[in-house]
């Protein structure tokens, strides 16, 4: 061990960890001294470090006792990296062409060294703000979700193997309290950490707060979302968490990992899509309308599900015979009655992602992190036209995801909602 007991890195006393630790020493080759450090970490809770020498590199990522975006004055416990670096590991058996292996892991220093995502990877997030096409997105991120969702699943596993991995992640419980705190709570009350683009969506902020239908469904979400164990989630997919390139997508940050709502992931996936999609006209110029981009990110929404819903079903398919004991098989036994439970569990499956997605669409415009995609539309009256439309959006989805019955009728409703 370099060191035996926590202490915040910097570059200089990284090297040092770094040549006191094979497993990542040993990732560098026979030249030490030529360790080259960059700090990356533009996240809101965490320091992430590239490091790079002449025979490798990798990534460091050092969880601190507070959320970094905020300082000491809001404590967050370095125990989430432990839990982060369980689930990297979990769902990289399950899906490994989409997650970064972990290399070295030290709950003392809350520290996980894990593979570096070389240029061209970027943060999903900054290449939809450029406007770039991912032709493989949809395939790659609907892939992930199924695999990790299924097999943590009680259609995959016995209840005894999933209250197992429930109770081993239950401690991540300040993670969880985060969650349910600026997603599910804040935004519909007064908070010192509440803020928008004032003072154009004060109104706006106002009347999420008076809107008591609103305030209903947002509990119900909550409920699931605390008291629901239905798969490991990765907890805070949204298009910062993926790295890409055309060939590759990467999914990365799993420090929110628990056992909750399989809609939850889905849903931040797909609402920071919609997110992006409303943020396009305040990116567009002269040069480009970005009308050709809005209507890649719709078929992108559209496939997402589409791809997700055919995969998640076929491994249901293939494993039906199997140790899960959600459906056991001497029960549901025919074809006929496989298929209901199927239709219906996908139907409760789709309307939670509607409802999850809405709610952290909501937080990342009236709450205390905004996304980039509107915060980088430097005209604060455009960048509020542009967050009016996509809160109108998520409260329609909140309040009547019931009503739609196909991913189709969401981008209709997005399509309407923007002409």
């Amino acid at each position: 061990m370099a060191f035996s007991e926590f202490r915040s890195l910097d570059e200089k006393s990284l090297i040092e960890y770094i040549k006191a630790e094979p497993a990542l020493s040993s990732k560098l080759g026979s030249n030490l001294d030529d360790i080259k450090i960059k700090e990356v970490g533009d996240g809101n809770l965490n320091f992430v470090y590239i490091v790079v020498a002449p025979g490798g590199s990798f990534v460091i990522k050092q969880a601190l006792p507070y959320i970094r975006c905020i300082g000491e004055s809001w404590p967050m416990t370095k125990e989430r990296a432990y839990f982060e670096a369980l689930a990297l590991r979990e769902h990289g058996q399950l899906s490994p062409e989409h997650v970064p292996e972990v290399y070295h892991f030290d709950r003392t220093m809350s520290l996980i060294g894990m593979r570096y995502l070389e240029p061209p990877h970027i943060i999903l997030r900054k290449g939809l703000i450029a406007g770039t096409e991912y032709p493989l997105l949809a395939e790659h991120i609907s892939e992930f979700m199924a695999r990790t969702l299924y097999f943590t699943s009680l259609l995959y596993r016995s209840t005894t193997e999933h209250k197992h991995a429930v109770a081993e992640f239950c401690g991540n419980v300040e993670l969880c309290r985060l969650t349910e705190q600026v997603v599910f709570s804040d935004p519909y009350k007064v908070s010192q950490y509440n803020r928008c683009t004032s003072p154009y969506l004060d109104h706006d902020a106002e009347a999420v707060r008076e809107d008591n239908v609103l305030k209903l469904e947002v509990a119900e979400l909550k409920s699931k979302f605390c008291e629901r164990s239905q798969a490991l989630i990765h907890g805070d997919l949204h298009t910062g968490s993926v790295m890409v390139t055309h060939e590759s997508t990467q999914v990365i940050d799993p420090e929110f990992a628990f056992y909750g709502p399989m809609g939850f992931d889905i849903g931040a996936f797909l609402g920071n899509l919609i997110l992006a999609f409303f943020a396009q006209d305040g990116h567009a110029d002269q040069v480009n309308d970005r009308k050709t981009y809005k209507e890649w990110i719709l078929r992108t929404i559209e496939e997402t599900w589409n791809l997700f819903h055919k995969k998640f079903i076929a491994l249901w398919d293939e494993h039906k015979d199997g140790s899960g004991e959600a459906y056991l098989p001497a029960i549901y036994n025919n074809p006929e009655l496989l298929r209901l439970v199927q239709k219906k569990f996908m139907e409760d499956l789709f309307h939670d992602t509607l409802g999850f997605g809405a709610a952290k669409m909501i937080r990342r415009i009236v709450g205390v992190a905004h996304v980039e995609d509107f915060e980088s539309i430097t005209d604060a009256s455009k960048r509020a036209e542009c967050e009016r439309r996509a809160l109108e959006m998520a409260k329609l989805l909140l309040k009547e995801r019931r009503k739609f019955q196909a991913i189709t009728e969401v981008v209709l409703a997005i399509q309407k909602l923007q002409s």
